[in-house]
Protein backbone atom coordinates (compact mmCIF):
# COMPACT_ATOMS: atom_id res chain seq x y z
CA UNK A 1 0.00 0.00 0.00
CA UNK A 2 1.52 3.19 -0.94
CA UNK A 3 1.64 5.82 1.73
CA UNK A 4 1.98 8.69 -0.87
CA UNK A 5 -0.02 7.50 -3.74
CA UNK A 6 -2.86 7.58 -1.60
CA UNK A 7 -2.44 11.21 -0.35
CA UNK A 8 -5.02 13.28 -2.43
CA UNK A 9 -3.06 16.72 -4.09
CA UNK A 10 -5.22 19.87 -2.26
CA UNK A 11 -5.71 21.69 -5.62
CA UNK A 12 -4.97 25.85 -4.27
CA UNK A 13 -7.10 28.64 -5.43
CA UNK A 14 -6.23 29.43 -9.36
CA UNK A 15 -5.18 25.95 -10.02
CA UNK A 16 -6.56 24.51 -12.99
CA UNK A 17 -6.25 20.92 -14.03
CA UNK A 18 -6.58 19.09 -17.03
CA UNK A 19 -6.29 15.47 -17.78
CA UNK A 20 -6.37 13.80 -21.40
CA UNK A 21 -5.66 10.35 -21.39
CA UNK A 22 -1.91 10.06 -20.37
CA UNK A 23 -1.46 14.24 -20.30
CA UNK A 24 -2.25 15.91 -17.24
CA UNK A 25 -2.19 20.15 -17.74
CA UNK A 26 -1.42 22.27 -14.38
CA UNK A 27 -2.06 25.83 -15.00
CA UNK A 28 -1.83 28.19 -12.14
CA UNK A 29 -0.35 31.98 -11.62
CA UNK A 30 3.06 31.29 -12.29
CA UNK A 31 2.20 29.56 -15.92
CA UNK A 32 1.32 26.01 -17.11
CA UNK A 33 3.01 22.82 -17.09
CA UNK A 34 2.23 19.59 -18.71
CA UNK A 35 3.27 15.63 -18.72
CA UNK A 36 3.08 12.94 -20.00
CA UNK A 37 2.64 10.00 -17.34
CA UNK A 38 2.26 6.21 -17.78
CA UNK A 39 -1.03 4.82 -19.49
CA UNK A 40 -1.63 2.60 -16.50
CA UNK A 41 -2.10 5.27 -13.46
CA UNK A 42 -5.99 7.28 -13.50
CA UNK A 43 -5.59 10.21 -12.38
CA UNK A 44 -8.94 12.60 -11.72
CA UNK A 45 -10.13 15.03 -9.77
CA UNK A 46 -12.87 15.09 -6.64
CA UNK A 47 -14.22 17.77 -5.18
CA UNK A 48 -10.77 20.18 -5.50
CA UNK A 49 -8.83 17.63 -4.81
CA UNK A 50 -6.46 15.52 -7.43
CA UNK A 51 -6.62 11.20 -6.72
CA UNK A 52 -4.28 8.96 -8.58
CA UNK A 53 -5.21 5.44 -8.73
CA UNK A 54 -3.63 2.50 -9.56
CA UNK A 55 -5.27 -0.69 -11.62
CA UNK A 56 -3.35 -3.45 -9.19
CA UNK A 57 -0.95 -4.22 -6.54
CA UNK A 58 1.70 -5.29 -8.61
CA UNK A 59 5.30 -4.27 -7.92
CA UNK A 60 5.20 -1.61 -11.06
CA UNK A 61 2.04 -0.45 -10.55
CA UNK A 62 2.87 0.49 -6.69
CA UNK A 63 6.30 2.08 -7.79
CA UNK A 64 4.47 4.17 -10.34
CA UNK A 65 1.18 5.03 -7.82
CA UNK A 66 3.69 7.07 -5.57
CA UNK A 67 6.02 8.54 -8.54
CA UNK A 68 2.92 9.71 -10.78
CA UNK A 69 1.22 11.28 -7.46
CA UNK A 70 4.42 12.97 -6.08
CA UNK A 71 5.60 14.70 -9.95
CA UNK A 72 1.92 15.82 -10.28
CA UNK A 73 2.35 17.43 -6.40
CA UNK A 74 5.56 19.18 -7.82
CA UNK A 75 3.59 20.87 -10.50
CA UNK A 76 0.78 21.72 -8.45
CA UNK A 77 3.82 23.05 -6.06
CA UNK A 78 5.62 24.94 -9.12
CA UNK A 79 2.46 26.58 -10.87
CA UNK A 80 1.52 28.37 -7.20
CA UNK A 81 4.82 28.70 -5.63
CA UNK A 82 7.65 28.28 -7.74
CA UNK A 83 11.49 26.56 -6.74
CA UNK A 84 14.47 28.08 -6.64
CA UNK A 85 17.93 26.97 -6.09
CA UNK A 86 20.89 29.05 -4.72
CA UNK A 87 24.57 28.57 -5.11
CA UNK A 88 27.46 30.41 -3.47
CA UNK A 89 30.51 31.47 -5.43
CA UNK A 90 33.60 31.03 -3.03
CA UNK A 91 37.11 32.01 -4.20
CA UNK A 92 39.80 34.41 -4.32
CA UNK A 93 38.43 36.85 -7.16
CA UNK A 94 35.88 34.36 -8.47
CA UNK A 95 32.76 36.58 -9.93
CA UNK A 96 29.44 35.70 -11.18
CA UNK A 97 27.28 38.63 -13.11
CA UNK A 98 24.83 38.35 -15.79
CA UNK A 99 25.73 39.54 -19.36
CA UNK A 100 22.40 40.14 -20.81
CA UNK A 101 19.70 37.09 -19.96
CA UNK A 102 22.90 34.92 -19.80
CA UNK A 103 24.97 34.30 -16.41
CA UNK A 104 28.93 35.05 -16.55
CA UNK A 105 31.13 32.96 -14.11
CA UNK A 106 34.67 33.98 -13.57
CA UNK A 107 35.74 30.86 -11.42
CA UNK A 108 39.34 30.32 -12.05
CA UNK A 109 39.64 29.41 -15.59
CA UNK A 110 41.81 30.86 -18.12
CA UNK A 111 38.42 31.76 -19.90
CA UNK A 112 35.24 33.41 -18.82
CA UNK A 113 32.45 30.73 -18.87
CA UNK A 114 29.05 31.94 -20.03
CA UNK A 115 25.83 29.63 -19.10
CA UNK A 116 22.75 30.09 -20.79
CA UNK A 117 19.37 29.90 -19.20
CA UNK A 118 17.08 27.28 -19.89
CA UNK A 119 13.53 28.29 -21.09
CA UNK A 120 11.61 28.62 -17.80
CA UNK A 121 14.32 29.62 -16.50
CA UNK A 122 15.55 32.46 -14.48
CA UNK A 123 19.03 33.90 -12.77
CA UNK A 124 19.38 36.40 -10.07
CA UNK A 125 22.97 36.98 -9.16
CA UNK A 126 23.84 39.23 -6.04
CA UNK A 127 26.60 39.34 -2.77
CA UNK A 128 26.35 38.54 0.73
CA UNK A 129 26.61 41.40 2.99
CA UNK A 130 28.67 40.45 5.48
CA UNK A 131 31.28 37.95 3.60
CA UNK A 132 31.15 39.38 0.32
CA UNK A 133 30.26 35.97 -1.42
CA UNK A 134 28.97 36.06 -4.40
CA UNK A 135 25.47 33.88 -4.97
CA UNK A 136 23.68 33.00 -7.86
CA UNK A 137 19.73 31.75 -7.21
CA UNK A 138 18.28 29.67 -10.59
CA UNK A 139 14.45 30.12 -10.44
CA UNK A 140 11.82 29.02 -12.20
CA UNK A 141 7.93 26.39 -12.06
CA UNK A 142 8.95 23.17 -13.22
CA UNK A 143 11.13 21.46 -10.41
CA UNK A 144 13.33 19.51 -12.72
CA UNK A 145 14.43 21.98 -14.75
CA UNK A 146 15.63 24.45 -11.99
CA UNK A 147 17.33 21.45 -10.48
CA UNK A 148 18.91 20.45 -13.33
CA UNK A 149 20.46 23.84 -14.24
CA UNK A 150 22.15 24.55 -10.73
CA UNK A 151 23.46 21.43 -11.21
CA UNK A 152 25.10 22.34 -14.50
CA UNK A 153 26.40 25.89 -12.73
CA UNK A 154 28.02 23.54 -10.40
CA UNK A 155 29.55 21.51 -12.82
CA UNK A 156 31.41 24.46 -14.02
CA UNK A 157 33.66 24.60 -11.11
CA UNK A 158 32.56 21.70 -8.53
CA UNK A 159 34.08 22.46 -4.45
CA UNK A 160 37.10 20.76 -3.54
CA UNK A 161 38.17 19.83 -0.13
CA UNK A 162 41.09 21.36 0.63
CA UNK A 163 40.09 24.76 0.00
CA UNK A 164 36.83 24.79 -0.12
CA UNK A 165 36.84 27.04 -3.47
CA UNK A 166 33.96 26.39 -6.39
CA UNK A 167 30.48 26.63 -6.79
CA UNK A 168 28.46 25.10 -3.90
CA UNK A 169 25.05 24.65 -3.20
CA UNK A 170 23.69 27.27 0.02
CA UNK A 171 22.82 23.99 1.73
CA UNK A 172 25.93 22.27 0.77
CA UNK A 173 28.33 21.18 3.46
CA UNK A 174 32.06 20.82 2.00
CA UNK A 175 34.19 17.75 3.74
CA UNK A 176 37.58 19.10 3.94
CA UNK A 177 40.27 17.60 4.13
CA UNK A 178 43.92 18.44 6.15
CA UNK A 179 46.71 19.21 3.60
CA UNK A 180 50.29 17.73 3.08
CA UNK A 181 51.33 16.53 6.57
CA UNK A 182 54.93 17.79 6.80
CA UNK A 183 58.00 15.53 7.46
CA UNK A 184 58.63 15.72 11.74
CA UNK A 185 62.19 15.11 12.62
CA UNK A 186 63.77 14.24 8.99
CA UNK A 187 67.57 15.62 8.88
Amino acid sequence: MSRIGNMPIDLPQGVQVTVEDTKVTVTGPKGTLSRELRPEMTVRVDDGKLVVERPSDSKLHRSLHGLTRTLIANMVDGVTKGYEKVLQVIGVGYRAQMAGDKLSLQVGLSHVVEVAPKPGVQFEVGQDVNTRTPWIAVRGIDKETVGQQAAEIRKVRPPEPYKGKGIKYSTEVIRRKAGKAGKAGVK
